[in-house]
């Protein structure tokens, strides 16, 4: 075989060397390509990302500005609604010093339970408002301190206990005002319908789970009242904060339960 021209072979060769340094170009216009999208894919992260962090900040603000709020209703509450119930509640045990007619302090007496059951309200309230209380711990103590003023002068003996709990867990105001609404009304159910002598509030947590249990030895409730208002109002309490409100009665006992998954 005849070797080609020298013409020729340097032909191919010009034409092979383009042919490396075209691709050479073409890979290289790629790679900065890819390289210019991924910067590019990379500041629309930094964009979203600095977008995300101002909502953030934004809703920081508004929380500050909500719970701040609340401080300022609360020592409002405090100051002035305190100051008043207390201003009557002693003008009135001073009248009932002073007054002898039965009747009229009979009326005082009603008076004064009045005034009682209004600063327990408000301090119900304050509780609910403070945001320092947001803490699973804060709402056991209240919760238990709440149960225990409130059966002291019944003949139910109290009880309560906790399993595992981390204290400075954080719960939201709403979650805490509803459960603490459900042990109130449980509560009441136990004092007024129950007939019971032992009352046991117990609290446990694991991980993400939380359970208040209110269990009494009375003589439970009826099937046709298994879906009374108040069980119907806790177990739409517990609902609207994602938990649920579980019940078993027999005739010996009864246990409220109350569950939330975080």
């Amino acid at each position: 075989m005849k070797q080609l021209p020298d013409a020729i072979r340097l032909t191919y060769i010009i034409a092979a060397i383009l042919l490396i340094i075209f691709v050479v170009f073409i890979v290289l216009i790629i790679i900065l390509y890819n390289k210019r999208q991924i910067f590019f894919i990379q500041q629309q992260r930094l964009k979203e990302a600095e977008h995300q962090n101002q909502l953030l900040q934004k809703e920081l603000e508004q929380q500050r500005s909500i719970e701040k709020e609340r401080e300022r209703i609360s020592h409002d509450m405090h100051d002035d609604l305190g100051a008043g119930i207390s201003a009557l509640k002693l003008q009135a045990e001073f009248l009932k010093y002073k007054i002898e007619d039965n009747e009229l302090q009979n009326d005082i007496d009603e008076l004064l339970k009045t005034s009682e059951e209004m600063n327990i309200s408000m301090r119900e309230m304050l509780w609910s408002l403070n945001s320092g209380n947001d803490t699973l711990g804060s709402f056991i103590e209240y919760a238990i301190l709440y149960t225990g003023n409130f059966l002291k002068k019944t003949k139910i003996i109290f009880h309560s206990e906790c399993e595992d709990i981390i204290s400075d867990t954080s719960i939201s105001t709403e979650l805490r005002r509803n459960l603490f609404l459900c042990l109130k009304e449980a509560v009441n159910n136990v004092y007024k319908h129950s007939k019971a002598n032992v009352l046991k509030l117990s609290f446990c947590q694991t991980e993400n789970h939380f359970l208040m249990r209110i269990e009494d030895d009375g003589i439970g409730i009826p099937g046709g009242k298994l879906e009374g208002n108040g069980l119907r109002n806790m177990k739409r309490r517990m609902k609207e904060v994602q938990g649920e409100c579980k019940i078993s009665s027999a005739t010996s006992k009864t246990i409220l339960t109350f569950e939330i998954i975080q």
